[in-house]
């Protein structure tokens, strides 16, 4: 497959630019840089492959995507969370599945080794994390619970210095490539815990997912650990229960509310200049109306949601957000992308379906982005039991 020209423009109808401070636009410019030149050319042929482009994980690390809001002494970024949101929106402009590489190991891997480890963990781990040396994954979704992470089965046991962990971990990020696992499990107490494993120990395994429509150039798999014997100096010892990992979330999330953005915007993008192209009936599709009505609903929705995450990262930075904020952005990020892919493959005809252009592989990343971290409805009932009072969960 010939290497795609990335002629990308980013829309921009609102003039929000003037919200953003110029270090945020040399940010952005960089990544997107970075996209056109280093992924944009190679992603379809990754995603016809099923293969995750490894390389890319030393680029990023080098590029700063990695846990740009972790401080610099650490070897983060110290930046803002508009910086880290632009960031993620840009990754997702050329593929769901890179930008999930570096939310995985920036907000579930390095964010709770910083924000519930010790100083010994932290100088160990977020260092190589940072750089793109080590890759990271995050454990807590298993084959039987999803949505419901607490009634989780994964457990660890005491035994002298060090614990020992059973159970399984599915549709993992970065799994079989990854040196650190952040996993959640249960001690004795039934409480959780978060416990890093390294890749090595006896008795932890990856098993790849094969067979996948959707995030195809993104890594996949499960984590299994039968009897694997984990130091206790790698238990995380600032947290317990549930609030560990769903503040872990919560960051992630706020990722995804920018970068199905970025998704949405390529979609636009591509079809915005397929249509002044395309010549039908002795002239541009672009010229009839029910081009225009899709064109004209994609740029106001993608405005829309621009503004909703704006101002949501505004909060972040103020330590304001709540996390039914972030949820309510995550849940319409998605939405949103997931309608402007449909209705910009329309546009391209028959061509949309085929790889030379990004829309279907947007589409297609877009259905796991709308499940994972939250699915749709979940979201939604975030979202009702925050306006109501009322847990409608159980």
């Amino acid at each position: 497959m010939a290497a795609r020209t990335d002629l990308f423009q980013s829309p921009d109808y609102y003039n929000l630019d003037e919200l953003l401070s110029e270090e945020h636009k040399l940010i952005r410019e960089a990544v997107r840089n970075y996209v056109k030149k280093e992924i944009s050319p190679i992603i379809e042929e990754y995603a016809q492959r099923a293969e995750f482009p490894q390389h890319i994980v030393k680029q990023l690390g080098e590029l700063g995507c990695f846990g740009p809001t972790v401080p610099e002494t650490y070897g983060g970024g110290g930046l803002d969370y508009i910086s880290y949101g632009l960031m993620m929106q840009e990754l997702e402009r050329g593929d769901s599945g890179v930008r999930s590489t570096a939310s995985v190991q920036g907000s579930l891997v390095m964010f709770p080794i910083y924000a519930y480890g010790n100083e010994e963990q932290r100088n160990k781990y977020l260092p190589k994390l940072a750089n793109g040396e080590w890759l990271g994954c995050f454990g807590l979704t298993e084959p039987n619970h999803g949505s419901d992470p607490s009634s989780m089965l994964t457990n660890i046991k005491q035994d002298g210095d060090r614990v020992i962990l059973n159970g399984a971990k599915m549709w993992i990020s970065n799994a079989p490539f990854a040196q650190v696992a952040v996993v959640w499990a249960k001690d004795e107490n039934n409480e959780i815990r978060g416990v890093i494993v390294e890749r090595g120990m006896e008795g932890f395994t990856t098993p790849v997912t094969h067979g996948k429509w959707s995030l195809r150039a993104s890594a996949t798999g499960e984590l299994v650990f039968d009897n694997v014997k984990v130091p206790r100096e790698n238990i995380l010892p600032n947290i317990k229960g549930l609030k560990g990992p769903l503040s872990c979330l919560t960051k992630a999330r706020y990722g995804i509310a920018w970068g199905a953005i970025g998704a949405a915007m390529d979609c636009y993008d591509t079809a915005l200049r397929y249509a002044k192209e395309r010549i039908q009936f002795d002239k541009p599709i672009a010229s009839f109306q029910l081009q225009q009505k899709k064109l004209a609903e994609m740029v106001t929705e993608i405005t829309k949601a621009q503004l909703l995450v704006w101002r949501l990262g505004v909060l972040m930075n103020e330590g304001k957000a709540t996390p039914q904020q972030v949820s309510m952005a995550k849940r319409n990020s998605c939405e949103i992308a997931a309608n402007i892919a449909r209705d910009a493959r329309q546009i391209l005809g028959g061509m949309g379906i085929t790889g030379e252009y990004s829309i279907m592989r947007h589409m297609m990343n877009l259905e796991s982005v709308i499940t994972y971290e939250g699915t749709h409805d979940i979201h939604l009932l975030i979202t009702g039991m925050d306006i109501t009072g009322i847990n409608a969960f159980k």
